[in-house]
Formats: structure tokens, C-alpha cells, sequence
């Protein structure tokens, strides 16, 4: 019995070593360890990849070989230090570290020690890891800052040239008190608008990028091939992320455009049916789990309307029925091509508008009280509507707390004056 005990504690054994030769064989980080004078006497193989050295040659090596000429005669002091006072620790995180290859390039890496005593003596083992992609990620994040402060600058400008705009009007208009009142009624708005921008702009660009940071950071870890799917996910969410960016800069500049007046409305004619069903393509990749929007079309297929126009009005309004609903609910998207007018209407079962808000939902920066972290800057609806009065049309809207909400939209179809008048 003791026999067959010691035969099973034996397989046991081998079993643990066989798995743990495995885990150091096949680990995506390079791991080295060395022993109390700094000679290498066990490594991987992702180290050597990591290095560029043989096999033989790195076991031949101490770890100071291993570091850019620059730093490597004070590692000898650090080495010393550390085996003095032993303990598990990370480096790289507060710090920039750079390992050297056998060619002399160098990389950054981040590193993680772990001291050990075997009956040999004192030992350390290094846990590696190329972070050379995280660095890349991180100058264009760097980059993609200094651009969005560089836009926020100029935006800066622009309200500063009109509140000096604004100022001239008031010194015109000095002798007549009335007109002083206004005016400065109008620059309070303004800067209140000014304000209401900083804050808004502010919390929809961190989280984003807060978002860019972290999955940037996360791909650099997944190196190995089977990580493909993982490091595809963080690419997608980095994706989704600059969409969104996009997206909220597109609006604020929509806003400029209408302020300055250089929006107009040029009706063309296009096949409103086909129109509609490849915007609907386009949004049900904003679909949740579970969602779909349901289409149903009346009408004669041909009408006169701003293209561009009508497709920034549908698809915020699509958009914004999604977002606002949670998953497995549905979108009904309805409109009708009468002679003189289309009519469209888009419902959602969503988490609808209080009663209070609804009449304040279309006025600028304005969010309703039960919007909660959903992200949005309160300008989406007051393009929509400022768009839809543009092609003449109108929009109103009807609400129920926690069952969703429905917009109603007319726009009047115009033939352009020259076509109209050969016709007559």
C-alpha cells in the first residue's frame, strides 16, 4: 500500500511539472529569471522571441545586457538594492522602462518581479511585456486631444468675437435704454449658451475617451494569435467610440450652420420608399439586442424634399428612439406620400418624456430629467425641428412615462418654380 501511495504522489508530481513546463512554455509575456548576481539561468520562449537572442546565448548573459547601455550600470545598483529587501512589485506603470534586443534596438516594456529561495540560493523571476502598441495608441489619443483642443479654442474664439460683436451693438444702441436691456439680455444668453456648451462638451468628450484609453491599453496585453477576437473587440469599441465623437462634433457644427444662415432647403426629387428602407439599413446597425424597426409605407414613391435634410431629421429621430429604449423593444417607423405633403411618423416603446419636459425636449441643450447616463448633448432635437421648420414643415410630439414616445412630422412637398412652370 505505501508502495502504490508513493507511485501515485510520483505521477502527481510529474503531472504538476508537466502543466506548470507547459504554462512557462506556452505564457504570452516573457518570463526571465535570474539569480542573486544578475546571470540569466531560465527563460521562455516568448523572452527569447521578445530579445531576438538564442537560447544558449541569453543563459549566457546577466539581465544588465538585457537594458539600453544608458541605464544599465545603475541596474546593478537596483539589482542589489532588491535582493537586499526581496518583494513581489510591478514597474513600468509610473515609469518609462526600455528593454534592448540583441540587434541593439530598443522597446518599452512593463515589468513585474517576483523574488523566490530554493535550496540553489535567492532568485527572481521578471514577467515582460512589449508595450510598443499601447505607446503607438497612446500618441494618437495624445493627438487626438491636442485636435480637440485645438477645436475648442476656435469655438472659444467664435463666442468671443460675438460677445465683442454684441458689445459694439450695445455702444450703437447706448441712447435708447430699451435697446441697452435687450442687448444685454441677449449677451447673458449667450454666454449662458457659452457655459452650457463647456459643461455638455466636457463630459460627452471624456468618457469617450476615457473608453479610446482603455481598450487602446488592453490590446497592447493581447499578443498572442489566440487573442485575435479579444483584441478585435477593443478595436471595435474604439471604433464605435470615434463614431460617437464624430457624431457630437457634427452637431455642434450643425448648430453653426443654422446660427450663421448658411442652411438651405433645395428639394429634389427622389424615390422616397427606397430612401427610407436603406436609411433604416443603416440604423438597425444602432440596434440593440433584441430591437427592430418595423417599416410601413403609403403614398406615391416619388416627392420633392431636401435630401440631406430629411435624412439628418429620420435618422436622429430613429436614432434617438433606440437609444432611449432598451433591448428586445420595438421601433415603428410610418409615413405616407400624400399629393401635397408627407406625413411620418416614428414611435418607440422606450422610456418616454415626463410631462413637464416635454415642452422644454426641443429647446437647446435641454435633456430631459430622466435621461440619466444615456449620452447625449441636448442639441439633437432642436436640429430636428430647426431643420423640419427649414423645409416648412412641422413636428410635434406625444409621451407616456415608461411606455415610450411618438414624433409626428408633416413637411409640404414644393416643386421647384421652374419645373412648377412648365407644367402650366
Amino acid at each position: 500500500m505505501d508502495k502504490l501511495n508513493v507511485i501515485g504522489s510520483l505521477r502527481e508530481i510529474t503531472r504538476q511539472m508537466e502543466m506548470l513546463d507547459a504554462l512557462f512554455r506556452h505564457a504570452t509575456e516573457g518570463i526571465i529569471v535570474v539569480n542573486s548576481e544578475g546571470t540569466i539561468v531560465m527563460l521562455n520562449p516568448m523572452a527569447v522571441e521578445l530579445f531576438g537572442y538564442q537560447q544558449m546565448e541569453l543563459k549566457s548573459l546577466k539581465i544588465e545586457d538585457l537594458i539600453p547601455a544608458r541605464f544599465a550600470a545603475k541596474h546593478v545598483q537596483h539589482r542589489g538594492n532588491y535582493f537586499a529587501e526581496p518583494k513581489a512589485r510591478g514597474m513600468g506603470s509610473q515609469m518609462e522602462l526600455y528593454a534592448k534586443r540583441s540587434d541593439g534596438s530598443e522597446f518599452p516594456v512593463e515589468v513585474s518581479l517576483s523574488p523566490f529561495q530554493t535550496s540553489e540560493g535567492q532568485f527572481v523571476v521578471g514577467f515582460v511585456i512589449d508595450i510598443t502598441e499601447r505607446k503607438k495608441q497612446e500618441k494618437r489619443i495624445l493627438e487626438a486631444n491636442l485636435e480637440i483642443q485645438k477645436l475648442n479654442a476656435e469655438l472659444e474664439e467664435r463666442v468671443q468675437q460675438r460677445t465683442i460683436e454684441l458689445a459694439k451693438a450695445i455702444r450703437a444702441v447706448e441712447e435708447s435704454q430699451q435697446e441697452v436691456v435687450r442687448a444685454l439680455e441677449k449677451e447673458r444668453e449667450l454666454n449662458q449658451m457659452k457655459s452650457q456648451f463647456v459643461t455638455i462638451a466636457s463630459h460627452e468628450f471624456r468618457t469617450p475617451l476615457a473608453t479610446i484609453l482603455s481598450s487602446s491599453s488592453l490590446i497592447g496585453k493581447y499578443t498572442a494569435t489566440q487573442d485575435d477576437d479579444k483584441r478585435q473587440k477593443h478595436i471595435q469599441r474604439i471604433k464605435s467610440t470615434v463614431t460617437n465623437l464624430t457624431e457630437i462634433l457634427n452637431d455642434f457644427l450643425s448648430i453653426g450652420k443654422l446660427e450663421e444662415g448658411k442652411m438651405q432647403n433645395i428639394p429634389v426629387l427622389i424615390d422616397y420608399n427606397e430612401f427610407c428602407i436603406n436609411l433604416i439599413d443603416e440604423a438597425s446597425g444602432l440596434c440593440k439586442e433584441g430591437q427592430k424597426i418595423h417599416f410601413k409605407y403609403e403614398g406615391k414613391p416619388q416627392v420633392w424634399l431636401d435630401k440631406q435634410l430629411l435624412r439628418n431629421v429620420l435618422f436622429n429621430l430613429l436614432s434617438n428612439a433606440i437609444k432611449y429604449s432598451s433591448e428586445h423593444k420595438q421601433i415603428f417607423f410610418k409615413t405616407a406620400a400624400r399629393a401635397e405633403s408627407v406625413c411620418i411618423q416614428i414611435q418607440d416603446q422606450g422610456i418616454g418624456i415626463p410631462e413637464n419636459d416635454q415642452r422644454h425636449i426641443f429647446d437647446r441643450f435641454f435633456r430631459a430629467n430622466n435621461a440619466g447616463a444615456i449620452q447625449g448633448t441636448g442639441l439633437g432635437l432642436n436640429i430636428v425641428k430647426s431643420y423640419i421648420e427649414l423645409m416648412g414643415g412641422t413636428v410635434t410630439l406625444s409621451s407616456q412615462l415608461g411606455m415610450g414616445t411618438s414624433f409626428a412630422v408633416s413637411l409640404p412637398l414644393t416643386v421647384p418654380v421652374e419645373l412648377a412652370a412648365e407644367h402650366v
